[in-house]
């Protein structure tokens, strides 16, 4: 299995720390490469200015209300207004509050939908729903396209230097976030695999691991950079550098999809065998 359900979300996370790393790149040197307004969803070159807004907003329950589902609805509401009340979305959806209520109840059990108490000035907080991650990526958008665009920009507009860092100190960041949130010293290598998986998963890859002799083989099920990577393969460090960093060990790429392999597959050393060997 080459590539995995799209991810929307992961291609987002991915274009926020490009423009961040581009931005910082940018600001470090010269402005004539390329400019980045993030709050206004926009980035321009020294000849072409390029806005990402409305047209990545997705179009998900864009068609007619009354064919869709009250659920629907409900979470279409809260896609554009952000937070509502009971109230506010048994008005917008035009059915009574307890059933709005029950849609609720069952759109939080689902992971959909979130709440949280808000002070409104005087008297008690009123109870707010808003759609979690997961209740956004249930509305398509175009991350992927827009991702794909800024790469390809990017790779016009600055050197071919700057691109190789900023892929490289991206993924480097991504890494020590990652290695600096669990306390790693002194862990079995095994253990660190395990480690490595999850937070791999939180990145949108399903990986598994096996040991094979003195070696272990790390092989990727599904990668959510699959798309990027056809036309951009220098987001491949991203993963790589995760493994390495975590692992504290330079880990091999020995498969590739983008190579026509059926998947990625690193090798790292037991470290254990080496150093009883010592």
């Amino acid at each position: 299995m080459k590539n995995s359900q799209v991810n929307y979300y992961d291609y987002l996370l991915v274009y926020f720390r490009i423009i961040t790393k581009t931005r910082d790149k940018v600001n470090n040197i010269s402005h004539k490469y390329l400019y980045i307004d993030v709050k206004k969803m926009s980035c321009y070159t020294a000849r072409n200015h390029y806005f990402l807004p409305a047209a990545y907003q997705g179009n998900y329950f864009m068609g007619d209300q009354g064919t869709k589902s009250t659920r629907e609805r409900v979470l279409y509401i809260l896609l554009k207004q952000h937070r509502c009340t009971i109230n506010d979305l048994a008005i917008a959806v035009d059915i009574n509050p307890i059933s709005v209520r029950h849609h609720i109840t069952k759109l939080e059990a689902t992971g959909l939908v979130d709440s949280e108490e808000e002070r409104h000035g005087v008297g008690r907080p009123r109870r707010v729903y808003f759609l979690t991650d997961e209740g956004r990526e249930k509305f398509p958008t175009r991350y992927m396209r827009l991702t794909t665009r800024l790469l390809q920009q990017i790779k016009v507009n600055m050197p071919e230097q700057m691109v190789d860092e900023l892929f490289s100190d991206m993924a480097n960041d991504l890494a020590q976030e990652y290695a600096h949130s669990a306390k790693l010293d002194g862990l079995p290598m095994e253990e660190r695999l395990d480690f490595v998986k999850d937070v791999l998963a939180r990145e949108g890859f399903d990986i598994e691991w096996e040991r094979k002799g003195d070696r272990y083989h790390i092989r990727e099920v599904s990668c959510p950079y699959f798309h990027i990577g056809q036309d951009h393969p220098e987001i491949c460090r991203v993963d790589q550098t995760i493994i390495s960093s975590v692992l504290n060990v330079p880990a091999k790429k020995i498969k590739c999809v983008l190579n026509g392999d059926s998947h990625c597959t690193y090798v790292v050393p037991d470290l254990t065998i080496s150093e009883n060997d010592k």
